[in-house]
Order: C-alpha cells, then sequence, then structure tokens
C-alpha cells in the first residue's frame, strides 16, 4: 500500500485515508437519518399533535428543509473561521455545533408540555444542525481522489458514498429495534431520544480520527484543499458551480423519496407495520451498498458520464413502480435503492476535478450544499403534498423532475467538456 509522508515525518497511508473517509461519513448520514425518520414517525406526533396527521407530517418535513437552507450559509460562515483558524478548527467548531443541537432534539418537551414553544425549538435545533453539517466540509473526500491511483479514480470516488446507505443502515437498525422492545407509548415517551443520544457520542469518536487526518500534511501541492477568494470563486468558476449543483440532482431527489417518504406513505396511507417498511429499507440500504461499489467498477470500465447517464434512464422506470407503496412497498423500496446506490456513487464526482486546483475546495464545498438544499431539501414534503393533493402516482413526478434536471445539465456539460477540448 502507497505511503504519502508529512513534513512531521508521520506516514499517512492509504488505508488510513480510506477508513477515515468512510467513517466521517458514515457518521454524518448516521445523525442525518437519525433526524430523517424522526420527522416522519415521531415529530407529527409529538410537535404537531393539534394537527390532522398529514398536515402534522407536512410541517414536520418542513422542518426538515431547514438543514439543507442553513448549509449554504454555513459554508459562507466556515470560510471566515477556516481564514482566521485553520480547517482543523473549523469542522470542530462545526462538529460541535452540530454535536450539541443534536444532542438538544433528543431533550426537546413535546408540543403537550411546552405548546408552541416545543415546535419553535425544533426549528431553531434543526437550523443549527444545518450550520453544523454545512461548517463540517473537511475536503477529505478531495485528499481521497488526489491520492487515488489515476486508473481507479472512479473506485475511489465512490468511496465516501458508501457514507449514505451505510449511515442509513445505522439509523434504520436502531429505530428497528427500539420499535421492536418499546411499546408505542414508551418509544414515543422517550425511546426516540436515545438515537440522538447516540449519534452524539459516534461523532465524538469519530472526530478524534477525522482530526487526525485533517492535520496531516500529504506534501505536494496543497492547493486543492486551500479556500479561495469568494468573489473570484464565483467570477471565475461559476460554470462548474452551476454544474455541479444540478448534475447529482437525481439521485438526491432519490434519495428521501425511499427513505424518508415510505415511512410516512406507509403510516399516513397503508396498514403496513412501521417496522415492516423500517426492515425493508434495511434490506434494501446494503443492495445500496453494492449499487454504490458497483457504479465504482462500472465508472474505470465504461466512464463516469456513461454511469450516470444509464443510472438516470433507470430512475424513470423506478417511477413505474411506486404504486407498489400500497400494497407490496418492498419492491420500490429495494429496486429504489439499489438504484440510488448506482446513481449516487458517481453523481458528486464528475465535476470537481474540472475546477482548477487552487479553487476546487471552495468550488465543491459551495456546489455540495446547493446541490443537497435544491435535490433533497423538500423531496418528502414535495412527495407528501403531490400524493395528498392528486395520488401516489404524482409522487413520481418529483423523481421525474429530478431527472431532467440532471439529464439537461449532464447534456450541456458534455458540450462544455467537448469545446474545452476542442
Amino acid at each position: 500500500m502507497t505511503t504519502i509522508d508529512n513534513h512531521a515525518s508521520r506516514h499517512v497511508t492509504m488505508d488510513e485515508i480510506v477508513t477515515t473517509v468512510i467513517m466521517a461519513r458514515v457518521t454524518d448520514f448516521f445523525g442525518f437519518f437519525v433526524y430523517a425518520i424522526a420527522s416522519a414517525i415521531v415529530f407529527p406526533q409529538l410537535f404537531f399533535p393539534n394537527f390532522d396527521p398529514v398536515t402534522g407530517t407536512m410541517l414536520s418535513f418542513l422542518l426538515f428543509s431547514l438543514a439543507f437552507i442553513a448549509r449554504p450559509v454555513a459554508g459562507l460562515l466556515g470560510r471566515r473561521v477556516q481564514r482566521r483558524l485553520g480547517r482543523q478548527w473549523k469542522v470542530v467548531a462545526a462538529l460541535m455545533i452540530l454535536g450539541t443541537s443534536t444532542v438538544a432534539i433528543g431533550l426537546l418537551p413535546g408540543y403537550e408540555k411546552a405548546g408552541v414553544a416545543a415546535p419553535l425549538l425544533l426549528a431553531v435545533m434543526r437550523f443549527l444542525q444545518g450550520i453544523g453539517l454545512g461548517g463540517a466540509w473537511d475536503g477529505l473526500t478531495l485528499q481521497l481522489q488526489n491520492a487515488a491511483p489515476k486508473n481507479r479514480n472512479g473506485f475511489y470516488a465512490m468511496i465516501p458514498q458508501l457514507g449514505g446507505p451505510l449511515g442509513f443502515v445505522v439509523a434504520a437498525s436502531l429505530y428497528f429495534v427500539l420499535t421492536g422492545f418499546l411499546t408505542d407509548a414508551e418509544f414515543m415517551q422517550f425511546g426516540w431520544r436515545f438515537a440522538f443520544f447516540a449519534v452524539f457520542a459516534v461523532n465524538v469518536v469519530a472526530l478524534f480520527a477525522r482530526i487526525r487526518l485533517l492535520e496531516a500534511d500529504f506534501g505536494g501541492d496543497r492547493a486543492p484543499l486551500q479556500s479561495a477568494p469568494f468573489r473570484e470563486l464565483l467570477d471565475t468558476q461559476w460554470r462548474p458551480i452551476v454544474v455541479s449543483t444540478f448534475l447529482p440532482l437525481a439521485s438526491y431527489a432519490l434519495f428521501h423519496m425511499v427513505t424518508v417518504f415510505p415511512l410516512a406513505y406507509a403510516l399516513l396511507y397503508t396498514d403496513q407495520p412501521i417496522s415492516n417498511i423500517l426492515l425493508y429499507q434495511l434490506m434494501g440500504a446494503i443492495l445500496g451498498v453494492f449499487g454504490v461499489i458497483m457504479s465504482g467498477i462500472l465508472a474505470d470500465r465504461i466512464g463516469r458520464q456513461t454511469v450516470l447517464w444509464i443510472s438516470t434512464s433507470l430512475i424513470v422506470l423506478l417511477c413505474l413502480s411506486i404504486g407498489t407503496l400500497e400494497s407490496a412497498p418492498w419492491v420500490f423500496i429495494l429496486l429504489g435503492f439499489l438504484l440510488l446506490g448506482f446513481a449516487y456513487g458517481q453523481a458528486s464526482a464528475i465535476v470537481p476535478n474540472r475546477f482548477p486546483a487552487e479553487f476546487r475546495y471552495s468550488g465543491t464545498a459551495v456546489a455540495t450544499n446547493l446541490s443537497w438544499l435544491f435535490g433533497a431539501a423538500f423531496a418528502p414534503l414535495a412527495g407528501l403534498v403531490l400524493t395528498n393533493a392528486f395520488g401516489l402516482w404524482a409522487a413520481a413526478l418529483y423523481l421525474l423532475s429530478g431527472v431532467i434536471v440532471t439529464s439537461v445539465t449532464l447534456y450541456l456539460f458534455q458540450r462544455w467538456t467537448r469545446r474545452q477540448l476542442a
């Protein structure tokens, strides 16, 4: 295994980079999905009991989007902190905000005890979670790509993406156990809170490994890991930022349509036990891991752009199966997770290398936060609103909108790339 020396004579192996990147991303997504699942099965009853179940869930999903709205703001604040204190302290501060707000959510009283203050406090804590998530951008994925062998870029680009399905496996497993061993009353009273406390404990452990790698000097060109002047970034790199923002939208829209939306739909419109849906999703997330790995293997053989075209086209076919959520939810869930892994595995790795080295870190950070905002923030809410107004088939329209945006962006990106080569 190749070793990379830093100026302090400490050796950092590729194994250490890979392990730390996976650990960091799994813990990030674990906390992400702990809140996401609770927003479907806990918060509508706990914080909005004075509304009908559908409206309460819509309000819960509206608060769910606040973290994504906060992420671009956090990116701008994080630039200032990084410029003054450095990348390591920026990440530490962001993760402390994330951890504190997450634990605070687990301690919040419900509407019956605190009235309207309860959902307002939840909104504040959710916004702070977004500040923590957006500010914790650490560039580890860029370090991994920079250190990867040139002929295996696709495989190494998918490694950070494993955090999505693996993080969901951990979060869903925890809820599956809690809902299985506790009564409904016990789960709503105190059981769900343990999931948020677990997030803080896991993040503290992962923080040390992440900081250790952030402090390593990998030698060579450090430009890809430096923050660039914001005005110059927008003036000169607006095109790759726009492409990087909208290219992964199909996979990001699918993200919450297979993780959060089925839980809400099962509770509101079917008699399916929530434990069954969680079990199907656990099985699906495992398939999603294989989908991510498959995307990396195929990307090195047929190219990332071809993989993205194939996965985007398959999402159209997946939309035809959304009706199975009514009576056979495992069909849509299993197929959806497998396709999610395949689409998500390479969606965000195509453009970053098109940034000049000095803009790569900042450009990728800005585009990542904007992608989550446009692609994923309102997916559960849009799916539920469309379903409530027109029927389950209409929820597929949100997925199709992501497919259209990704397809148009990929087409324009290929034309732009050909002009650059010419």
